[in-house]
């Protein structure tokens, strides 16, 4: 019998709750030893795999890019889980939201004394009008908050789910701990 497959995706976020991944330490050796690791940043991994039983998803949908990508994810994924606060509620990327992204382009990119004052337009994803947690733009089946969610909620969490079971994230976790 084959292992579930398991991937890791990161949108717009610090990469705080794939810190928290390698933060079990030794638990992920073990852990790992459960399932197959499909796609992640934290491995040369460059296409989403056809099928993913469960997909972790780290950050909000800030750009076209992380809308094709968690619409793509989603499409090819069991279980999809959104992994800390930034996908759960778009928490630090979403605080953009009130900002015109033209004003918000200018801001960054003219207004700070750089040498040539200049938005750019080549190689860059699109920003969106608003920062979206992952539940607003696809079907989400397990929240798990958290900034970042510890590596015991993780760690939980995934067995858990590798088991087949439904886990009961509230009594492992809250938003912004």
């Amino acid at each position: 019998m084959s292992k579930p497959t398991l991937a890791t995706v990161w949108l717009d976020g610090c990469s705080g709750c794939h810190m928290s991944i390698l933060d079990m330490d030794e638990r992920l050796v073990e852990l790992s030893e459960q399932f197959e690791l499909v796609y992640s940043p934290l491995v040369d991994y460059k296409e989403f795999p056809a099928h993913v039983d469960i997909a972790l998803i780290e950050g909000s949908v800030s750009s076209d890019e992380d809308e094709h990508k968690i619409r793509q994810v989603r499409a090819h994924t069991g279980v999809l889980v959104s992994l800390g606060d930034c996908a759960v509620t778009g928490n630090v990327p979403s605080m953009r939201n009130p900002i015109p992204v033209p004003e918000l382009l200018d801001c960054v990119y003219k207004g700070n004394g750089l040498l040539q004052e200049q938005v750019p337009t080549t190689r860059l994803p699109s920003l969106l009008p608003r920062v979206r947690p992952v539940h607003e733009v696809v079907k989400v089946d397990v929240f798990v908050p958290g900034c970042p969610p510890s590596a015991d909620t993780i760690f939980t969490v995934v067995s858990e789910l590798l088991a087949g079971r439904v886990p009961d994230v509230a009594a492992l976790s809250r938003f912004g701990a």
